[in-house]
């Protein structure tokens, strides 16, 4: 697809776009705000304000305890259905419920348990800390000799095959890898990496946390064992809505997660004293689920349904390269680098964009003043006013720029890149301090 700077081939690109529809399924309050948080917290569907209204007047306020039998008690359970559909799993393969560290928790040790006589988790320096920390205490937890190996990245954004198989061996009990890395956004070539896994005897997890609703996945076609993810991100569950967690049909009645609360017994209101593990997945529950938290998450799950992993990942394609022949064109000549694999094959749903000034450039982004109010109410569609861009970042000096292809649009990446160029050129970005807030 040929790109060109201009503004009017953003404004074609948006009126060829077949999903531009579904940008008007989200509450966009503020038509100078470019959100392209990259991606910690996806924006607010109108259909979950509905809702979930009516789940707390209706479902909570008026159906009281009676509502566990009208729909909460099964709801981890269809939810999961759903996501099965997003990641190419059966039905009775994904539960929702806890978060993503619980659950991934839960299943490393289920991993290891099964596999007594090996002793050595794989994983990869691009991996998410919080994932590496899991390990770290599950292997202090079990005091059984366990080690965790790290697969080193030749160019801090990619890992190659060769040295995935290089780590692996006769004592890998678990290789465990994130899909989509979270800073360079680089992609696992899972189906070749899961069988790796397997030809060394070991079984393959995988997060999916940077690519559920966003990359279509084929856990069955691909021979995935076990998975994780959380739904705050591209399915647009809401901050802190529940995880999911797959574990491949032929595996659940071999592996039983550590923490047997009362939803993984058998039969949980029956009350017995000794602990007798369910069938299926409710046997990696643990207990009362957050029900509000899953009701938000249900109308996002069917909007990426409707729209389909297909389309959107072609769109997510388009947008990236848009993204990136920007960046080409204005960044990288003011000191920028690319921090994401060029190949899409490679490539998840956002671009980093590295540079010294990353914090402060992102600071500006987002709090940097709009231009005055007489200037801004001339804005229009092709003379845009000055617009928020919010981005995130990640240390050392990736700014994260995500696309979520269901509400972002070609116009939103062209003026979000043009204020970056902005804010370098001005030097606006040295109006902000290099502390760091809490949260970036």
């Amino acid at each position: 697809m040929k790109f060109t700077a201009d503004l009017s081939r953003a404004h074609q690109l948006d009126a060829q776009d077949e999903l531009a529809s579904f940008r008007d399924r989200f509450v966009l309050s503020d038509p100078d705000l470019i959100y392209l948080d990259g991606n910690s917290l996806g924006r607010l569907p109108k259909a979950t304000v509905r809702h979930l209204g009516e789940a707390i007047e209706h479902q909570w306020g008026e159906r009281l305890i009676r509502g566990w039998n009208e729909g909460w008690f099964q709801k981890p359970h269809e939810l999961g259905a759903k996501i099965a559909q997003l990641i190419g799993a059966q039905p009775d393969e994904v539960v929702v419920g806890d978060t993503t560290s619980i659950n991934l928790f839960k299943l490393v040790v289920a991993a290891l348990r099964a596999y007594p006589g090996r002793k050595k988790i794989v994983s990869d320096e691009l991996n998410f800390p919080s994932d590496l920390y899991v390990f770290q205490g599950v292997i202090d937890l079990l005091a059984a000799g366990h080690e965790l190996e790290l697969i080193p990245s030749r160019d801090t954004i990619s890992i190659q095959r060769e040295d995935v198989e290089a780590t692996l061996g006769e004592d890998t009990a678990l290789l465990a890898l994130t899909h989509v890395a979270f800073k360079s956004a680089f992609m696992y070539d899972m189906e070749h990496i899961t069988k790796l896994a397997h030809q060394a005897g070991g079984l393959a997890l995988w997060d999916l946390s940077h690519s559920v609703g966003a990359v279509p996945l084929k856990l069955n076609a691909w021979d995935v064992d076990l998975a994780v993810g959380c739904t705050y991100k591209y399915l647009n569950g809401g901050p802190g809505s529940p995880a999911f967690l797959y574990v491949r049909r032929e595996l659940q009645e071999q592996l039983m997660q550590p923490i047997w609360g009362w939803f993984a017994t058998k039969a949980p209101f029956d009350f017995n004293l000794d602990f007798t593990p369910a069938e299926g997945m409710s046997r990696f529950q643990i207990s009362t689920p957050q029900v509000l938290s899953m009701l938000g998450l249900e109308p996002a799950l069917d909007i990426l349904l409707e729209a389909g992993m297909d389309r959107l990942r072609e769109k997510s394609v388009r947008q990236t390269e848009y993204l990136i022949f920007l960046a080409r064109e204005w960044l990288l000549p003011l000191g920028f680098s690319l921090g994401s694999p060029l190949d899409s094959a490679q490539r998840g749903s956002h671009v980093s964009l590295r540079h010294p000034e990353g914090y402060r450039i992102s600071r500006a982004m987002i709090e940097s003043p709009p231009l005055d109010r007489d200037v801004a109410t001339q804005a229009g569609p092709d003379r845009p006013g000055t617009p928020a861009v919010i981005p995130d970042f990640r240390t050392p000096d990736n700014i994260r720029l995500g696309i979520a292809p269901l509400y972002t649009s070609f116009t939103d990446i062209h003026r979000a890149l043009g204020r970056m160029r902005e804010i370098v050129t001005e030097g606006i970005y040295r109006e902000y301090s290099k502390k760091r807030l809490e949260v970036t």
